[in-house]
């Protein structure tokens, strides 16, 4: 049988372009570039926190990490859960306000325990933005469309990354690292304004096959997760995800710091030639992984577990050679390759979720997804390089944040194996999905 894209993966041909996507896509990705500003500011202000509050690695991959990603993922399923039976738009803008007001919070920290609160606070309020955003633009653009949308949207982190690193590193170098929070948490409440007076919310389902005619039945959590369960493209699309996050953070958390204390970089070039750098190379693996996959997905399916899994591949040993290079400039100009390997998977992981789930259900089971890439990315990946770099330090090894970056090699590797795993299973699952969908 032919393994061309299935009938859910094309456009209804009774469907029309929705009225003002262009724009709520642009809002939204705007929204979630001041998500991620907020989320990485942290990591490129690490050194000069670590120095005022006397923290150690452990304590700062907590912060980078697990403070942040323990709270947005316990907050995540039950706002996604929200956002399944309410209006999207003005989820997403009040979350918007929410973790803006707690970045702020962070600049009036003195000690490790109350920059956590405020980065517990960052992390619940964050955790209303990314999954009803994905529904957002899932019911604005129809499935053949969404690798490449979805892949647009989640530049968003890069652009983060840029911004967060660029701005934020010239802020504290010349007023200090409290006042690079406190501009970027007005640059939050702005944008969290202009989200709620400009986009629209959407028909759910409209542009679906079949679309309904009436609102969609709500689908409860447990039912979500049987969907999960039951269907081992996600499944085993949870495990392969998640570890290409835990690598992806590890590596974005620690870069900066790594740069700084092993190899000399002063924090001013870290603004200027760092920022810049990981935008535009984790742009290029979070945009070229979903406009790949949107291509080659249209002659086989398998795409959305080869693309990633090939850049996990390469990424290994592309970080080793990276972490062992001589200067601070020759290690940034071999970063290049694997920060955009490491951020491949993002867009077509969740464009896949969301071709694979219920109409009423695509938020929840975004988050559960979203789940996955923050409990074992973005919180176990800076920490256990953080833990690793303290422990090494502790054995009196040579540059234990090196050695501490180098263990992400292997994780990438088993990450592309379970993807390769879903490769064998994908074209299956998608078919029963089509076939549960028809009247």
């Amino acid at each position: 049988m032919n393994q061309a894209a299935p009938a859910n993966l094309a456009t209804p041909a009774i469907a029309p372009p929705s009225p003002g996507r262009t724009l709520a896509l642009l809002v939204l990705t705007a929204v979630g570039t001041v998500n991620f500003v907020d989320r990485q500011i942290l990591s490129v202000l690490a050194e000069p926190i670590r120095t005022e509050l006397h923290l150690s690695d452990t304590q700062l991959g907590l912060l980078t990490g697990l403070s942040f990603a323990l709270f947005y993922a316990l907050v995540g399923i039950p706002a996604a859960m929200l956002a399944d039976r309410t209006h999207r738009v003005r989820l997403v803008a009040g979350a918007c306000l929410v973790w803006s007001l707690f970045t702020g919070a962070c600049g009036f920290a003195t000690s490790f325990w109350h920059l956590a609160l405020a980065r517990f606070g960052v992390g619940v309020g964050e955790a209303g933005g990314t999954a009803p955003s994905l529904s957002i633009l899932a019911d604005y653009y129809p499935p053949a469309q969404r690798p490449a949308v979805i892949g647009v949207f989640t530049v968003n982190g890069p652009l983060g990354v840029f911004v967060g690193t660029s701005l934020g590193g010239w802020v504290a170098g010349e007023y200090g690292w409290r006042v690079a929070f406190f501009g970027v948490a007005l640059i939050g409440g702005l944008a969290a304004v202009i989200l709620a007076l400009v986009v629209r919310e959407p028909r759910r389902g409209g542009l679906d096959p079949a679309p309904p005619l009436t609102s969609p039945p709500k689908v409860s959590l447990g039912a979500t997760v049987r969907l999960f369960v039951d269907r081992p493209t996600l499944w085993l699309l949870l495990l392969a995800s998640g570890l290409a996050a835990f690598v992806s953070n590890g590596m974005l958390s620690w870069i900066p710091a790594y740069l700084m204390r092993v190899q000399g970089m002063p924090l001013a070039e870290v603004a200027r030639w760092f920022g810049p750098a990981a935008g535009i190379c984790m742009g290029l693996g979070i945009w070229g992984g979903g406009a790949l996959v949107n291509w080659a997905g249209r002659h086989s399916l398998k795409a959305y577990a080869f693309v990633p899994g090939a850049a996990m591949m390469i990424c290994a040993p592309t970080l080793a050679l990276a972490v062992m290079a001589s200067s601070w400039q020759v290690s940034l100009a071999m970063m290049i390759v694997p920060m955009i390997c490491c951020t491949s998977f993002v867009a077509p992981a969740l464009a896949l979720v969301q071709n694979m789930s219920p109409v009423a259900a695509r938020a929840t089971a975004t988050a559960l997804l979203l789940l996955s890439f923050n409990i074992v990315g973005l919180g176990g990946g800076p920490l256990a390089v953080g833990m690793l770099s303290d422990t090494l330090a502790g054995a009196q090894v040579a540059d234990p944040l090196r050695i501490a970056l180098m263990s992400l090699g292997p994780v990438s590797l088993l990450s592309a194996l379970i993807y390769f795993a879903v490769s064998r299973v994908v074209t299956r699952d998608t078919r029963s999905v089509v076939q549960e969908s028809m009247p």
